[in-house]
């Protein structure tokens, strides 16, 4: 895809993959700046791309340009039904890609949270792989993924996929 954001030094990889509706992930996420890089991206290539956050980012006036771009506050420590709303959006939906970053937070974690798997699978959509590469200054599409029954062999591939790339201060291994 070439490069974007010029003055940036930022460049695409990869092609984005011509489906109506999937989830996206998005890894590794280890910075705030990841945010400021995928939304500058979603604004430049013109991707109709939701995305789920933490609640905390909505606060006036940030909460109303976040929610323009395609924002979905989530209540974290209340996540109840989230996965359910998310896959009857989806399933309800002739277009829609909803982001959501695997880790869950920038902290390095040992788990990812498994919502956008579930999601995928309820909704019978594909997931889109994004990747942030910063020692290239690199944001990259990787194959689409199918989930299957097995979601634990499912995760092991996609962190497989995600261990060569390198957020801001960390990998995902």
């Amino acid at each position: 895809m070439g490069r974007l954001f010029v003055g940036c030094g930022w460049q695409l990889a990869g092609e984005m993959p011509d489906v109506p509706r999937a989830i996206l992930i998005a890894a590794p996420h280890s910075s705030w700046w990841d945010g400021v890089w995928g939304l500058g991206v979603k604004i430049a290539i013109g991707a109709d791309v939701s995305f789920m956050a933490k609640r905390e980012l909505f606060f006036w006036p940030l909460g109303w340009f976040l929610r323009k771009l395609g924002g979905i506050p989530i209540e974290r420590s209340a996540t109840r039904g989230v996965v359910e709303q998310m896959a009857a959006r989806l399933r309800d939906s002739t277009q829609l890609w909803i982001g959501i970053a695997p880790e869950g937070t920038r902290k390095k974690v040992s788990k990812w949270k498994t919502g956008f798997w579930h999601i995928a699978r309820k909704a019978d959509v594909p997931i889109v792989l994004v990747y942030f590469h910063y020692p290239e200054r690199t944001i990259g599409f990787g194959p689409l993924f199918h989930t299957t029954d097995d979601m634990e062999a499912d995760l092991d591939r996609l962190r497989d996929f995600y261990a060569p790339w390198r957020g801001k201060y960390r990998s995902i291994g």
